[in-house]
This record gives C-alpha cells, sequence and structure tokens, in this order.
C-alpha cells in the first residue's frame, strides 16, 4: 500500500491535474516550484482557454510552453509522461477521459476543470483528492475542496461540504465585469487578427464568429483571447479585456490563480 501523502517528499509525489487552463496552470506552477516535479496534467483535444500565455494547454498545440519559467510539454502516452519529467518538465495530455490515471497511478489528484460541476472525479481515484470550485462535496466524492469565488475566502481549504455555489458573474477587475468578458455572439468558427497584449477600445471589433461581430464593451488591454480558427458554440467566453491596461499581467499568472494554487498546496500538505 502507498505511504500517505504526507509522509512523502513533494519530489517523489505523483500529482495529477484534471485540466490546463490558466487556474490549472496556476496549480502546476505552484506545486512545482515547491518542489513537486511529477506532475502531468489531462486536457480535452482542443482546449478553449482564454489566457493562452500562461495555459499549460497550449502545449497541446505547440508542443511546449514556458509559464513564468516553468515548462509544460506535450505527452502522448507514459513513456512520454516520464520523459517529461526526466527533462525537468510539466507533462500535459489531451486525454479527456483520464484514460492514462490507471497507468500512472497519481498519489494526488487535482479537479481544476472549472465546470462547475463534478464530471467524473472520484475520491477513490487518489490518496488524496481535492476538487476546486463549486460541484464537489469535502467528504464525500473528494477529500477537500478548495474556494474559487472571488472574495474573503477565495483560496480556502475546505474539509467538509461544498464551495459557494457559481453566480454567473464575472470577478471584478477595475470596476468592470460581465463588461470586460468578450463572448460568442454566434455559433461558428472564431476568427481575430489580435493578439494578446493588444491595446482595445471601447466598441471597438475584435474579431467575428460566422459573420457576426465581436465588439469590446471596454477600452483596456486584451489580457486572453482564444486561438482564431476555433469552433465555438453560442455565448461562450472567448476573450477578456483589462481595464487596468497593464500588458504585463497579459504574461503572468492572475491573483486569483495563485491564490487558489496556495489552497490546492495546502491541501496537498495537510
Amino acid at each position: 500500500m502507498n505511504e500517505p501523502v504526507t509522509h512523502r517528499s513533494p519530489g517523489e509525489t505523483i500529482v495529477c491535474i484534471k485540466g490546463a487552463g490558466e487556474m490549472a496552470s496556476g496549480i502546476a506552477w505552484r506545486l512545482f516550484r515547491s518542489g513537486f516535479r511529477k506532475i502531468f496534467m489531462l486536457e480535452v483535444a482542443r482546449p478553449l482557454a482564454v489566457r493562452r500565455t500562461v495555459s499549460f494547454c497550449e502545449a497541446i498545440h505547440d508542443r511546449r510552453i514556458s509559464v513564468e519559467g516553468v515548462d509544460g510539454v506535450s505527452a502522448r502516452s507514459k513513456e512520454g509522461i516520464l520523459s517529461a519529467w526526466a527533462d525537468g518538465h510539466i507533462a500535459v495530455c489531451a486525454d479527456p477521459d483520464w484514460s492514462i490515471l490507471p497507468d500512472i497511478c497519481p498519489h494526488v489528484v487535482v479537479d481544476a476543470i472549472l465546470a462547475k460541476k463534478n464530471l467524473g472525479t472520484r475520491r477513490d481515484e487518489a490518496e488524496r483528492v481535492i476538487g476546486c470550485g463549486p460541484g464537489f462535496t469535502a467528504g464525500r466524492d473528494v477529500h477537500f475542496v478548495v474556494e474559487t469565488q472571488r472574495g474573503h475566502d477565495l483560496g480556502r481549504v475546505i474539509e467538509t461540504g461544498m464551495a459557494a455555489p457559481n453566480t454567473g458573474i464575472p470577478g471584478d477587475i477595475g470596476g468592470h465585469t460581465t463588461a470586460r468578458v468578450l463572448r460568442a455572439p454566434a455559433e461558428g468558427v472564431f476568427k481575430s487578427d489580435f493578439d494578446i497584449g493588444e491595446m482595445v477600445t471601447r466598441n471597438q471589433v475584435i474579431g467575428q464568429v460566422n459573420g457576426t461581430p465581436v465588439f469590446s464593451a471596454i477600452s483596456g488591454v486584451l489580457r486572453g483571447l482564444i486561438r482564431p480558427g476555433t469552433e465555438v458554440s453560442k455565448s461562450v467566453k472567448i476573450g477578456d479585456v483589462d481595464p487596468r491596461g497593464i500588458k504585463s499581467y497579459c504574461f503572468t499568472l492572475s491573483d486569483k490563480a495563485r491564490a487558489i494554487a496556495g489552497g490546492v498546496l495546502e491541501a496537498v500538505m495537510r
């Protein structure tokens, strides 16, 4: 039988993170910086990450991405994961069904998909299973839940019960909530000539979906944008405008990602 998580060194602990968007990537980054070197992340084949510059899921498209000095590389098998670890990298797999889990036998599983519901994560998948955000119940389907809602409890580790329910309202940044988020006005292929980090103005056309223009409701810096050429459904989030206008924020993890990551690190080490 495996030793308890707390009796194993970080370097020996195998961690699986479901999801590889910004929040999941913040968790992977924090764990890696804290000495965990055997991390693999599971994503869908065509990720819809908006904050692509700080999301390890981009390795699925580009084979490698660096997030604040930590590299994630694409891996397609157990051998690929082991090779990534040997080279000092985080492994990123296109495996939406989590089929590789039995082959790796992680000691820790973190569900950071942030789907607002549990897509099938079970407490028996590892010695320590952690769910991020609403949809999980600590003590039932996971061991711990980490709060993801902005506010006083962001990053709090919950031992019994659930996280706060989803409000459906984006967090306030620079006095803006819903207005800062770009959403697909129709179903179809998203097209844009803009790059993350560019400044945009209110009512400026950022791109289009199936011929329908995508307008920015506010002025600021384009902090996030899904990959042009991606098939999207109507109303899905496709971009993020930061009214603070600080370009460097586009290429570093957010305060929210760091807070959630801190909660996960605490839950792993308890």
